[in-house]
């Protein structure tokens, strides 16, 4: 069925109508629209002033986060380098302690291996025997000379030597050594 033109047309200028209504509702007035456009107007400003700004503003958030991840990397970092040396240092305690064990208990063992303090005494007493008897003829030997240059009539025989006199003196003659002929 087909409608008729003239019904048509009704319908067509009652939608035409309604679309008016509806602009017209939608529409603003000249006070609306200065408004709007100062609220627009204002926004777009905002907005270009915030575009300048948005590098500098990022470039300080960057190097604020950047700042703030160093910190957060050295403070990481110094507490495991901490706990690293603690663990290490509590290693190294234990091996100290377990080395002086071990000492301890090797010289026990040489102390019980090489006689003890018997033996212990019997060396002291052996090395001050022979740094007596060695002090004993570096101070003889000077002694003697002493005594042959102060005496030597008394000391000229036993030293090797030969007694000479002459008129006004007596002589002692010590060959240093003897000569051989060639």
């Amino acid at each position: 069925m087909s409608k008729d033109p003239f019904q048509e047309l009704v319908d067509e200028l009652t939608a035409l109508r309604r679309s008016i209504e509806h602009i017209a509702r939608t529409s603003l007035d000249k006070d609306e629209a200065k408004k709007l456009n100062q609220i627009v107007t204002a926004a777009v400003l905002k907005m270009a002033k915030a575009a300048e700004d948005a590098p500098g503003e990022i470039q300080g958030a960057l190097e604020a986060d950047r700042d703030q991840m160093a910190r957060s990397a050295t403070q990481a970092a110094t507490r495991a380098a901490e706990s690293a040396m603690a663990g290490i240092r509590h290693d190294l305690d234990n091996e100290r302690v377990k080395l002086s064990q071990a000492a301890g208990e090797a010289r026990r063992e040489a102390w019980r291996w090489f006689g003890g303090f018997w033996v212990w005494l019997v060396a002291m007493l052996a090395t001050g025997a022979v740094i007596g008897v060695l002090a004993m003829a570096l101070i003889q030997g000077r002694g003697d000379a002493r005594e042959f240059g102060q005496y030597p009539g008394v000391y000229c025989g036993p030293a090797g030597g030969q007694r000479m006199e002459t008129d006004t003196w007596v002589y002692c003659a010590v060959p240093i050594r003897e000569k051989t002929l060639d």
